[in-house]
């Protein structure tokens, strides 16, 4: 970029004052710095219009080398003051003072402001007719004593306070002029001050006669010294404390109740009318809260509300009056305040102001605004509004009124008013913060967990499902049941560590990867390991991405797992780190089934242990997370008792012992999300499921279509016949072909899948693959998959089972 024009020569550094008034030279720099502001005072100083500053950079003003001059401000420094060689226009050199601020906005953005005060040539210097003025009309209770602690001078505020004209007091000591023991103390403080030459704080007051104790000042000495650092007099200072407690007491005391009183709860309509609750009759007469309708989208900051009529929703009205008679809009209904009116103006503007009745802007508002006639109604005679903002984004407007209250507002008023808007606006966008996302992540939550229980033939299922309460948020439990082949289920809760929208997005991530692994079949203990294994690449993803401190996210994630096979009424669990299911027995029993915990998920390393049990047909099965256990005031042992109760009652139905168990086990919302699913066995008897071991001759392939197309037969399923013969036909090839004996062949009728399952005792898991034109092989388990509803392998310790579905709904 070229630089500024300059005069071919230097002409000689200027640093005479300019004739004509005083004035301010103003620029701002951003952080790159480059002129992005340029001020009127700026151009009369250097003589550059703003048009051939602004974009460029601020060291093209510098007379001196730039690198010199960067090197006087420290990189951590907000403020800096100095004397600069700047160009100007012309060409020669200015040294000019300099005061810069470093400014950072909420967005981030920092720049510098730049500032340079330029003296005119007929203001009026500090003479001895200024000082004198100063010392005179000081509101200060100001007074000199000499070395002898006699009077000599005193100004127009002691003289209004002790009711003394100067001359009467002069050559008096303090305790001749305010006889008390206050100005004996004040005195001796004195006579340290010219021994010691240290100035003194007497925390007394001094109080003319007949003064009350309440009123006084509070006083200050200071030494008074000569060129040569002799001391020669003492000069006392007093400020009316009375004033100063009483403006205290005024502005500070709504703010202490604002600590406690504003913001209990995250409900905005609360927070509003504990705002006017507040205000009323501490600060004002009377006050209304009205929010934005509708309220702003988003959390993006704004500088304000374009200016025009402005709809808001009344959220709390109070007045020393009963039934606050002022606001002719009642709580919850809608108004519009118009264009240029002072609560529109303050939206727009996003400040607040005080009026009085005598402002025009106060008499064209209540002109054209019906809802305003409480001003001339009432005798209001000042007027305040205040912006509801939050986070840069403006909420709405709080206004208050005086018509009680003899003083008009003045300016503490208004920053105490302020201070109590921006605490109610930070709890009203808090509460509506929260409760969007709380939204959002049930939403999220409910598209994660189940909608519908699969239809199964093993088990009768029942579920809840209870978000926390308060303030903690939407955790991260959750629950599902997962059709298995063979007619197994397999049913599974867990519970992720921590609250909201992270916990509920690795809820859903881990309820995927377990319905993945399950389609594996694989047995429960695989299951958690590979489980344990996806938590710990989460964490590290995470924290590759957020930083150490969101490094844990998943770990601590427990996990219950349970297959349950009505063939032979088995059921393997394993859990990490999740409390035991409970079982009930057909007889009425209730127990606990002894799994060993294992660890919760995300630590690594840790081996998982599987249990196998019987159940009879008619157990009840009981998966829970441990937030029904823990909602309780009570211990453990006494929450068990509490579950195992409700879960013995006969019941005629599995909701109505989910409904029992809440029941039982929560007197309230619970503080974390409660997940239970409840289970009822089944069990499919010898007359459903039929097995036939085979050998590994091709010649018992026409033998095992026949003995399944008579099974089906038995059944009264020959439409189904076609079918599986040839599923029978082609899974029982593969297994002579490519497995090893043992084989066996079982065909399983439930009530609406039929089920073809051929074992034998080789590992290698069969694939589909492309058969080319003229290959004789290769098309069996393409076939498998044109005929079959479902079809896959499931491995066993020794050897393997290929396993093909039918839906006989059609049938």
């Amino acid at each position: 970029m070229e630089r500024l024009p300059t005069s071919p020569g230097d002409r000689p550094a200027g640093t005479e004052a300019p004739s004509g008034p005083a004035y301010t030279a103003a620029a701002t720099v951003n952080e790159q710095g480059v002129v992005t502001e340029w001020s009127e005072g700026a151009r009369r100083l250097l003589g550059y219009e703003a048009s051939e500053t602004v974009g460029r950079p601020a060291a093209e003003l510098l007379a001196d080398d730039p690198a010199e001059s960067a090197r006087r401000v420290a990189p951590w420094q907000d403020r800096w003051s100095g004397t600069v060689a700047l160009r100007h226009r012309d060409g020669h050199r200015l040294e000019v003072g300099l005061l810069a601020h470093r400014w950072t906005s909420t967005g981030g953005t920092a720049k510098w402001f730049v500032v340079s005060a330029v003296t005119g040539a007929a203001g009026l210097g500090w003479g001895d007719p200024l000082r004198e003025w100063a010392f005179a009309q000081s509101p200060c209770f100001l007074a000199v004593f000499d070395e002898d602690l006699r009077l000599v001078r005193a100004n127009t505020g002691m003289e209004r306070t002790l009711s003394l004209a100067e001359p009467q007091m002069l050559g008096l000591r303090l305790p001749e002029i305010a006889p008390d023991p206050v100005s004996d103390e004040t005195e001796r403080r004195m006579r340290q001050v010219l021994e010691t030459g240290e100035p003194q704080v007497v925390d007394a007051f001094i109080r003319p006669p007949g003064a009350s104790t309440e009123h006084g000042w509070v006083t200050s000495l200071a030494p008074l010294r000569d060129p040569e650092g002799r001391v020669h007099a003492v000069c006392l200072a007093a400020h009316d404390r009375t004033g100063i407690e009483g403006t205290r007491q005024q502005v500070l005391v709504p703010q202490d109740d604002a600590a406690t009183r504003i913001g209990t709860t995250l409900d905005s309509s609360r927070t509003a009318q504990e705002l006017a609750d507040v205000a009323v009759p501490r600060l004002a007469d009377f006050a209304v809260v009205d929010l934005l309708d509708p309220p702003p989208r988003g959390d993006e900051p704004s500088s304000g509300l374009p200016a025009g009529p402005v709809a808001v929703c009344r959220m709390a009205v109070r007045s020393i009056l009963e039934g606050s008679p002022e606001s002719r809009v009642s709580v919850g209904e809608t108004t519009v305040y118009p264009p240029l009116s002072p609560p529109a103006e303050c939206l727009a503007a996003g400040r607040g102001a005080v009026y009085a009745t005598s402002d025009p802007a106060i008499a064209a508002w209540a002109a054209e605004d019906p809802g305003a006639s409480w001003i001339s109604e009432y005798g209001t005679h000042s007027t305040m509004v205040v912006p509801m903002r939050a986070d840069g984004i403006t909420l709405g407007v709080a206004v208050f009124g005086r018509h009680q209250h003899r003083e008009p507002f003045q300016s503490e008023d208004l920053w105490a008013a302020e201070e109590l808007a921006t605490r109610a606006a930070v709890s009203i966008h808090n509460a509506r913060r929260y409760t969007r996302e709380h939204t959002t992540t049930m939403t999220l939550q409910r598209s994660l967990l189940p909608q519908t229980l699969p239809d199964q033939a093993a088990l009768d299922i029942s579920s809840r499902y209870l978000p926390a309460g308060g303030e903690a948020g939407v955790g991260g439990d959750w629950f599902d049941v997962i059709p298995l082949s063979g007619a197994r289920v397999a049913l599974v809760v867990g519970d992720v560590v921590g609250h909201g929208i992270r916990a509920t997005a690795t809820m859903g991530r881990l309820r995927t990867a377990v319905r993945t692994l399950a389609d594996v079949d694989l047995p429960p203990d695989e299951l958690l390991t590979y489980l344990d294994d996806l938590v710990l690449h989460l964490s590290a993803d995470e924290g590759d991405r957020q930083g150490a401190g969101e490094a844990a996210l998943g770990i601590g994630t427990t996990c219950l797992y349970v297959v349950y096979d009505p063939v032979t009424r088995g059921c393997t669990v394993a859990r990490a780190g999740h409390p035991p299911p409970a079982v009930v027995s057909p007889e009425g029993s209730v127990y606990l089934l002894d799994v060993p915990a294992g660890p919760p998920l995300g630590l690594g390393g840790l081996p998982f242990e599987t249990v196998e049990t019987e159940l009879p047909e008619g157990s009840l099965l009981a998966l829970y997370t441990d937030g029904l256990l823990q909602a309780r005031d009570h211990d453990i042992d006494e929450a068990l008792d509490s579950m195992f109760g409700a879960l013995a009652r006969p019941a005629s139905t599995l909701d109505t012992v989910c409904d029992r168990v809440l029941t039982a086990m929560l007197s309230h919302q619970p503080d974390d999300d409660v997940a239970l699913l409840v289970a009822r066995t089944r069990a499919l008897h010898a007359d459903q499921v039929v097995v036939w071991d085979l050998s590994s001759d091709p010649s018992v392939v026409g033998q095992a279509r026949r003995n399944a197309s008579e099974q089906l037969a038995a059944w009264g399923l020959e439409e189904a016949s076609f079918v599986t013969e040839l599923l029978v036909s082609e899974l029982v090839t593969n297994a002579i072909r490519y497995g090893e004996p043992p084989i066996q062949l079982r065909v399983i009728h439930e009530k609406k899948t039929l089920i073809c399952e051929v074992s034998d005792a080789s590992s290698t898991a069969p694939h589909m693959r492309r058969a080319r034109t003229f290959d004789e092989g290769g098309r069996g388990l393409l076939l498998v998959a044109q005929l079959a509803r479902r079809w896959g392998t499931r491995h066993a310790a020794v050897g393997k089972t290929i396993w093909a579905e039918q839906s006989l709904l059609g049938f």
